[in-house]
């Protein structure tokens, strides 16, 4: 580092400093003037900011004496439970990416007829502008594979003569067609960055009109374009389970605020992704990845409870990893008991473990789920139970599906890019009114002083 970099980086960092101090506000006057902070009680319930008919997110229920209790916790997709939803179409042996993008769009599971319709209105969709791939995806290749995402998103505006038409028909158009091509972009992105950043061969393999998403996505992801069918059935599978939260997750409520102002849908989804990218959010699972591979590190033998446990209480306690305090996939804004998600993802985890001789791992992310909650309640005043969700065992997933941690995050982009559509047509339906929560200003009276003065 030269002395004018040394120098700059010395104002930077001075101007940081006088940044954090005025800007800090005392914690104890969230409190005075209740203020909710994540706009959430001290109990974690959040803040009622709206009614949605797409989803149902539910952790407690109330007894006969009318108190409070934890209960396992419940994933409703339009009024049909995640378990019924998923074995629906599991137990007849199909994909349900499509069937249940219907379901969450649309309202209601569609029948055989209206299935194929849809897949082929998809299918007919899942196509890029001429040279976009190369215009668009080849230039200026990143690591960071959710920021071309959001970046190709605002593009494609550039191609779309009614982009600013916020009519229900037209958004309807612009999200089925992000919905297709999602897997591309993300894909083809990819590929740019192991060409052009680390010295690769560039794969540029087109989709199938004859391919569920998920099986398209393995396809155009391999160099061989080979992948089996238990390999694309997990991960439809991952797809289904992400697609959907709530409206008031980050990503989805983002959404929400942004599809308020009257704004374009590429603007509203690129938001979108940005919450998504946040480590918080759907950056989680990469952390869980990273988190297991410090583990191994750290531990002499994994599977000597004692030990593990040692190493997650120095988490705990920010001594190892990452020094944040955390311990990445326990725990739930909403869920306590358990995550339905974790739930049913766990039995095909195992299944796949099996398949690609990965047991042991399997065994140590289950001693890890039974062990965190316990070493948790000891080393933290907790309101309510934490179990695992369902980025603790995605992750894994992915890794053993050979996917790069680079697509972890856009993978859970290109399954909730259905959700937030969903939730964006039906802000535009129920409401015309701009999302505005009040802040109270605390700030003392100050006067102006000319430059002299100062």
């Amino acid at each position: 580092m030269n002395d004018k970099t040394m120098k700059l980086t010395t104002e930077i960092n001075k101007l940081a400093d006088l940044c954090k101090k005025n800007n800090h506000i005392d914690p104890i006057l969230y409190q005075k003037f209740d203020v909710k902070q994540g706009l959430r009680d001290i109990n974690g319930k959040g803040v009622l900011a709206g009614l949605t008919t797409i989803s149902k997110v539910q952790a407690q229920t109330t007894n006969a004496a009318g108190k409070i209790i934890s209960t396992d916790g419940l994933l409703e997709y339009r009024g049909i439970t995640i378990h019924d939803v998923t074995q629906g179409y599991l137990t007849d042996k199909r994909f349900g990416f499509e069937e249940v993008s219907y379901l969450l769009l649309f309202g209601n599971l569609p029948n055989e007829a209206e299935l194929l319709d849809f897949q082929k209105l998809l299918a007919s969709k899942r196509k890029l502008p001429t040279n976009f791939v190369r215009d668009v995806l080849l230039t200026a290749s990143s690591k960071d594979i959710m920021n071309v995402l959001a970046r190709s998103v605002l593009t494609l505006a550039s191609y779309d003569e009614s982009a600013d038409d916020i009519s229900i028909p037209n958004v309807l158009d612009q999200s089925l067609m992000l919905i297709s091509v999602f897997p591309m972009l993300a894909v083809y992105a990819y590929h740019a960055y192991c060409h052009y950043e680390c010295e690769g061969s560039l794969y540029i393999h087109y989709p199938s009109d004859k391919l569920s998403n998920a099986e398209n996505l393995l396809r155009m992801l391999r160099p061989d374009q080979q992948y089996t069918q238990s390999e694309a059935t997990i991960l439809d599978l991952a797809l289904v389970l992400h697609m959907e939260h709530g409206g008031g997750n980050n990503s989805s409520f983002t959404t929400h605020v942004v599809t308020s102002s009257g704004t374009d849908t590429y603007s509203t989804i690129a938001a979108a992704l940005g919450s998504l990218k946040g480590p918080k959010h759907g950056g989680a699972n990469i952390k869980v990845v990273e988190m297991f591979e410090d583990l191994k590190q750290q531990v002499t033998n994994i599977k000597d409870e004692e030990e593990v446990r040692r190493y997650l209480k120095k988490l705990l306690n920010k001594e190892a990893f990452d020094q944040k305090g955390l311990i990445y996939g326990m725990g739930h804004a909403v869920y306590s008991i358990s995550d339905p998600r974790a739930e049913i993802f766990k039995g095909f985890v195992k299944q796949l473990a099996t398949e690609k001789d990965r047991l042991d791992e399997f065994q140590l992310y289950t001693m890890v789920e039974n062990l965190a909650p316990k070493v948790i309640g000891e080393e933290r005043h907790i309101y309510k139970g934490v179990s695992a969700n369902v980025d603790f065992f995605s992750g894994f997933v992915y890794s053993m599906l050979d996917l790069p941690t680079e697509l972890f995050t856009p993978i859970f982009a290109m399954a909730r890019i259905v959700g937030w559509s969903a939730h964006r047509l039906e802000e535009l339906i129920n409401t015309n009114k701009i999302i505005r929560p009040a802040y109270d200003s605390i700030s003392e009276e100050s006067t102006y002083t000319t430059l002299e003065q100062r």
